[in-house]
């Protein structure tokens, strides 16, 4: 199948060719599925290895070394994400962050949490499963994105929270996310974005977005694997707001065990217990990648795979359900095929990884995969 010339190539392609070495699985798989699981690179491996050894070698001692490369960690995130480190928190997982930012919010003065019907299922089931609050959700039109006023019909004086996905993970749609904070601040209501479908696909800028909080993770595009996620929290609330069911990793000084808490002053008051540790390793391997290459350059290359594919999808008579606009679309594309569990068996078949969610093959290249894979991947598809 002959594809067009206009999507992707050039001095791009022959940058990031080098970094393809870097991730084993690319060595046996045509990996698609990225923004499920981001593949693996060696210097994450051998990270987890030197993790290992420094256990080995040096056992509690090991602590010191670890809560550095905790703190560094939040330094390379707050610097991806356009924050100060102050405004970042390590956290076990998306629902664990989610779970502090509800600690803090007053929802006897305002019961109303507004999100939509297209949201992650973890965002939703944190305010579906508490007393007390009236969840509202902003409906689709056209099952591919919410628009702002969707959001600002429902957004009033009752509102406390709007917890959002800057991408949302049915669609690959980039949601409008500051018209729907400047709305919500109006009413005076808090916004939550998530940031796991686009962190590590495309440049996310947390200070120029203007949100209350933000929650993501290293699991999918950044290639960390699972056990490490964040929690921003917006520098000039962090004196005002204290959560609570925290654990000793909150205090200002857990290692001296002190009986009275004493909240650490920036966003580690958020914390929980003990880090898993190993996960901080892998997730800063994999960080060092995305500061080499840059998040422009990333998101340039996905646009010009998702161009070509939906191109091609387009050329075999595949309907698509994501975004028409390129600038409207994340890192993921989702295409309609008849039988789609029968064509996900046929591409595992044929050593290629994607993945189909409400019926549709999602397919999320990123960096590291090329044009040419897009061409097989379309051809196994005809």
């Amino acid at each position: 199948m002959t594809r067009g010339s206009n999507s992707g190539g050039g001095d791009l392609d022959r940058q990031l060719a080098s970094y393809r070495n870097e991730f084993p699985v690319l060595q046996n798989k045509l990996y698609l599925n990225s923004c499920s699981l981001g593949a693996i690179p060696h210097r994450a491996l051998d990270a987890l290895d030197e993790f290992g050894g420094d256990w080995a070698s040096e056992g509690t001692v090991a602590w010191e070394k670890w809560m550095k490369k905790s703190d560094l960690l939040r330094r390379r995130l707050a610097d991806l994400l356009g924050v100060s480190p102050r405004t970042i928190c390590l956290q076990p997982n998306v629902s664990a962050a989610l779970a502090s930012i509800a600690s803090v919010m007053d929802f006897q003065s305002r019961s109303q949490v507004v999100s939509s019907t297209l949201e992650f299922p973890t965002v939703l089931y944190q305010w579906q499963t508490r007393e007390g609050i009236d969840l509202r959700l902003a409906d689709s039109p056209d099952g591919i994105g919410v628009p702002r006023e969707s959001y600002v019909d429902l957004i009033g004086p009752d509102t406390a929270l709007v917890p959002i996905s800057h991408v949302l993970y049915g669609t690959g749609a980039i949601q409008d996310v500051r018209g729907i904070t400047a709305h919500a601040h109006e009413e005076g209501a808090r916004v939550l974005l998530d940031t796991y479908h686009s962190a590590g696909v495309m440049p996310v800028d947390l200070a120029r977005l203007e949100v209350d909080f933000a929650v993501g993770g290293v699991l999918k595009w950044l290639c960390g694997g699972p056990g490490c996620a964040f929690l921003y929290v917006r520098e000039d609330l962090l004196d005002e707001l204290n959560p609570a069911g925290i654990g000793w990793f909150a205090h200002a000084d857990q290692f001296a065990f002190s009986p009275e808490f004493e909240p650490s002053e920036d966003a580690t008051k958020f914390s929980f217990g003990t880090p898993a540790v190993g996960p901080i390793y892998t997730a800063l391997a994999s960080l060092e990648i995305f500061e080499e290459i840059g998040m422009d350059q990333i998101r340039e290359k996905n646009v010009a795979l998702i161009d070509r594919l939906v191109e091609g999808a387009r050329d075999l008579g595949l309907d698509m359900y994501s975004p028409e606009d390129p600038d409207r679309r994340g890192g993921a594309v989702f295409i309609g095929v008849d039988n789609p569990h029968e064509v996900l068996a046929r591409l595992v078949e044929a050593e290629v990884v994607v993945d189909v969610r409400g019926g549709k093959v999602r397919v999320s290249p990123h960096f590291y995969n090329t044009r040419e894979e897009i061409d097989a991947f379309l051809d196994l598809l005809a």
